[in-house]
């Protein structure tokens, strides 16, 4: 027997789509999580397991135990531009994103943001995600370095752009090449995973799109990583340059690039057959609804995408969206859904954070809903870490507390993060002075 040990508290997951499935959600008031060597063996109502478990240390928890958040889509190398000023996508882009990640051609600034942007994950309660780095070789190696030594689950690839501005360019065989030594040198190294990842359309020539396509079908563990049908003036940009595709996604069709394994972040314009397609192909949308707002794309339409069974998460799109926290995505998903007068339930909600995003990513089995055999990454929330929290929580039921702390909450709601059962953040451990610390 390996080493194990408990975690009792108040846990809460939800391991499928409520929409879906009513008996979704898996609530213990008094609960006993229990692990062995990172891996969670035992989940459910303490006075249950306790007997069973009696001579295992148990750690006490003071909060609600969730599952670790899953950024389903964000850009580690734009988070010193969050909050850039007065520009939609295309030209948000050229004014603030590009000259940012042009830096990332020094490995020494890739390792310092790599370092700063997971820590900034952890401190919000996120374990995994799917990140975008640069066209820059170093710019993954920086990521995955820095992952592999937190023990944090990360898929991301090298960005493919032969037509990108000088400084942000490769060419059809230097992509080529990059990548496949990339997918050697790092693919299932830890809780790593490779992602194919064209920046978009745009700015890839139909050779680069078609050896993207062809990079897929050879490796059939790793993901498709892109945008799709984000803003107007892009998606009418990608129209006018190819004439002949029926729409967005049929761009990337042509290229063999539709597939279960394929992640589009955004989709705000989707057409019913771009959301047929995608259903019918597994592939499925990280829908980013803070980035959404912030450079005016839209709000994505959950009640399309449901009737037509496209498989979702969420993400937070840093750096155009405006805060690393999930449960602020989560709340911002709610305030979309409403802007079309759908009502996104607040355990749903959840689902797409945490288990919606682990399926997105190809990685329900391994983490998302604290389900026996899975690993063990888990969030710790306090619904009183403000005093306006702490008010409108007193005496709430479970849904109004965790709907509560979508709206209200941010970083300050995570008291700690756990990865594979060990402590990575721990806000209460940090002196009077600072707002959080690491711990080991």
């Amino acid at each position: 027997m390996g080493n194990l040990r408990a975690f009792r508290g108040e846990v809460l997951s939800v391991g499928d789509d409520p929409l879906h499935a009513p008996d979704a959600v898996a609530y213990h008031a008094d609960g006993l999580l229990v692990v062995e060597d990172g891996i969670i063996v035992a989940r459910g109502d303490h006075a249950r397991l306790a007997a069973r478990f009696a001579d295992v240390p148990v750690t006490p928890i003071a909060g609600l135990i969730v599952p670790g958040f899953i950024d389903a889509h964000v850009h580690y190398p734009q988070m010193d531009r969050i909050a850039s000023h007065g520009e939609q996508l295309l030209d948000w882009l050229e004014r603030h994103i590009f000259p940012a990640e042009k830096a990332f051609a020094d490995r020494a600034h890739a390792d310092a943001l790599a370092t700063v942007f997971l820590d900034e994950l952890l401190r919000h309660g996120t374990t995994s995600a799917l990140v975008f780095p640069t066209v820059h070789e170093g710019s993954v190696d920086a990521l995955f370095e820095a992952a592999l030594a937190r023990k944090m689950r990360v898929a991301s690839g090298k960005v493919l752009m032969d037509l990108g501005p000088d400084g942000l360019k490769d060419t059809v065989e230097s992509a080529r090449h990059e990548t496949e030594a990339l997918i050697a040198r790092w693919a299932g190294r830890g809780r790593l995973s490779y992602a194919i990842t064209p920046r978009f359309a745009l700015t890839s020539s139909d050779a680069q799109l078609a050896m993207a396509g062809a990079l897929l079908a050879a490796h059939p563990d790793v993901l498709l990583h892109t945008h799709l049908a984000e803003n107007r003036r892009e998606c009418a940009a990608v129209a006018a340059r190819f004439p002949h595709a029926s729409d967005y996604l049929d761009v990337y069709d042509r290229f063999g690039l539709v597939g279960e394994r394929s992640v589009f972040a955004h989709g705000i314009h989707l057409s019913d057959a771009m959301c047929t397609r995608l259903a019918q192909s597994g592939a499925g949308i990280a829908v980013c609804p803070s980035s959404n707002l912030f450079l005016g794309s839209g709000f994505f339409h959950f009640g399309q995408a449901d009737r037509h069974g496209v498989k979702l998460g969420l993400g937070t799109d840093i750096g155009a969206g405006t805060s690393f926290s999930m449960l602020y995505t989560q709340g911002q998903a709610y305030q979309a859904a409403l802007a079309r007068e759908e009502r996104l339930d607040p355990f749903r909600a959840l689902y797409l954070a945490t288990a919606g995003s682990a399926r997105l990513l190809h990685i329900a089995d391994k983490v998302g809903a604290l389900a026996v055999g899975q690993e063990a990454d888990f969030v710790v929330l306090d619904a009183a870490a403000t005093p306006l929290l702490a008010r409108r929580c007193a005496g709430a039921s479970l849904a109004e507390r965790l709907f509560a702390m979508q709206i209200l909450g941010d970083d300050r709601v995570v008291a700690q993060t756990w990865i594979m059962g060990e402590c990575a953040w721990d806000k209460r451990a940090a002196p009077a002075r600072q707002e959080g610390a690491l711990c080991g």
